[in-house]
């Protein structure tokens, strides 16, 4: 099967293609954006850690005019403010269910399933991965998450799979040139 070079690796043809469909990128927080552990300060601070390089990923991809999403079991002011900051306005936290959200997106951006691309870690997010036109399990994800996935990220999560993810959807539609933000 014919495949096409990324900085990512060798990705075959169709899959490749797919990306190209993606008018809209929806995550998940925790095993995504950062590395899945969560930080217990003694006076019950929590804490993330967030990638910049996820973070320049995100801005360009919308700056490009492609449309990002999170959907998120959790609740947390760190991820409403990390969004925030990365101009993502589609913030769904405490999300039990992930399909009534991810459902509530397409309709309101009128767009079809195939038009996403959704990137999980876990079980919960094996709807939204078989649901969607490209599901994408971060390098670390679960293994029943990676065998329903289309597309295994090269990064971790926390670590870059996001940045990768965007870079893909930019260098598919000839956009990856245009890709402009800040490390944030």
């Amino acid at each position: 099967m014919e495949c096409i070079n990324t900085w990512y690796g060798d990705i075959e043809k169709p899959l490749f293609e797919r990306f190209s469909q993606v008018r809209l990128l929806v995550l998940d927080i925790d095993g995504v954006f950062s590395d899945g552990r969560i930080y217990l300060g003694n006076d019950g601070e929590e804490l993330k850690a967030f990638h910049t390089r996820d973070g320049f990923g995100m801005k360009a991809l919308k700056n490009t005019g492609i449309e990002t999403a999170v959907i998120t079991g959790r609740q947390s002011d760190i991820v409403q403010r990390r969004m925030q900051h990365l101009d993502v306005s589609n913030i769904y936290q405490g999300q039990t269910d992930k399909t009534q959200a991810f459902n509530e997106l397409l309709s309101q951006h009128n767009l079809s399933a195939e038009q996403t691309a959704y990137v999980g870690d876990d079980t919960p997010d094996l709807a939204l991965i078989q649901q969607a036109g490209i599901g994408v399990a971060v390098k670390d994800a679960h293994p029943s998450v990676q065998q329903q996935a289309q597309y295994i990220t090269r990064c971790a999560g926390g670590f870059g799979a996001v940045r990768e993810v965007c870079d893909l959807i930019m260098l598919s539609q000839g956009l990856l040139h245009d890709a402009k933000g800040a490390s944030v």
